[in-house]
């Protein structure tokens, strides 16, 4: 495996973002990996190296660099914390047009690397980035072939570019993984992101048991057998979309 952190120039800066992909076999097709609130860690980096590990150009991209801001470190449990509200701030910082101006600067970037197939493209993002990962699909359509929420919060919004009306807009297959227990994605959110999604090519999943975050091993709601069905669906999403012909 190859792994590698460089600067991406963007319009508004320069994005840190780990790569990792397979040393021999190439190119892959691109993965792009949107991190959740609590920013870039190792227990991102891993998860994107298990992407790379079966065939994929993975990007994992900093979306925190207009703030200057890379790693958070430990996040205290209390909400009222000074590091959660700072957290949150960095989180309602971003905008979708933002992060859709990052995805063209990382696709751009791909397309010079020898290793990557940008016209096979997949996303998955978690927490703050499901709604970013969706709508990657609905502004790069010949591009994204497959888009993955995983816990995705903001679902259902009155906005345009709202991921529950995303099906209309792109031929990619998506997928919502959702927590049973969710306050970011109450019931009422998922019900509306499955009536958006009904007679797409589509899949609302909830996740029995679960609580929001229970696919990242650091946390305290991680749920094991929960977050390898994940994995799962996510790998089976990507091998289905994402052939090389």
């Amino acid at each position: 495996m190859i792994d590698q952190q460089i600067a991406i120039p963007t319009r508004d800066g320069h994005t840190a973002t780990f790569i990792s992909h397979p040393e021999r076999g190439g190119p892959f097709p691109v993965i792009l990996f949107y991190m959740d609130a609590p920013a870039i860690r190792e227990e991102l980096r891993d998860m994107a190296r298990r992407l790379a590990t079966s065939g994929y150009y993975v990007m994992l991209p900093n979306l925190y660099y207009r703030s200057g801001v890379m790693e958070l470190g430990a996040l205290p449990a209390d909400p009222n914390a000074p590091e959660r509200k700072r957290m949150f701030a960095l989180m309602g910082s971003l905008t979708i047009p933002m992060i859709m101006d990052d995805t063209r600067a990382l696709l751009t970037h791909a397309e010079g690397q020898a290793a990557a197939n940008t016209k096979l493209v997949g996303t998955v993002g978690y927490c703050m980035s499901g709604r970013y990962a969706i709508n990657a699909a609905t502004h790069f359509p010949d591009r994204v072939k497959a888009a993955a929420s995983v816990y995705g919060v903001q679902l259902a919004t009155d906005q345009d570019d709202s991921p529950h009306l995303a099906a209309a807009k792109t031929r990619a297959e998506l997928y919502f993984a959702c927590a049973e227990t969710d306050v970011y994605a109450p019931p009422e959110i998922v019900e509306k992101v499955k009536v958006g999604m009904n007679g797409a090519k589509a899949e609302v999943e909830i996740y029995p048991g679960t609580h929001h975050g229970f696919a990242f091993p650091k946390r305290p709601v991680y749920d094991r057998d929960a977050a390898e069905r994940h994995w799962e669906r996510l790998l089976a999403l990507y091998r289905r979309n994402l052939v090389q012909t």
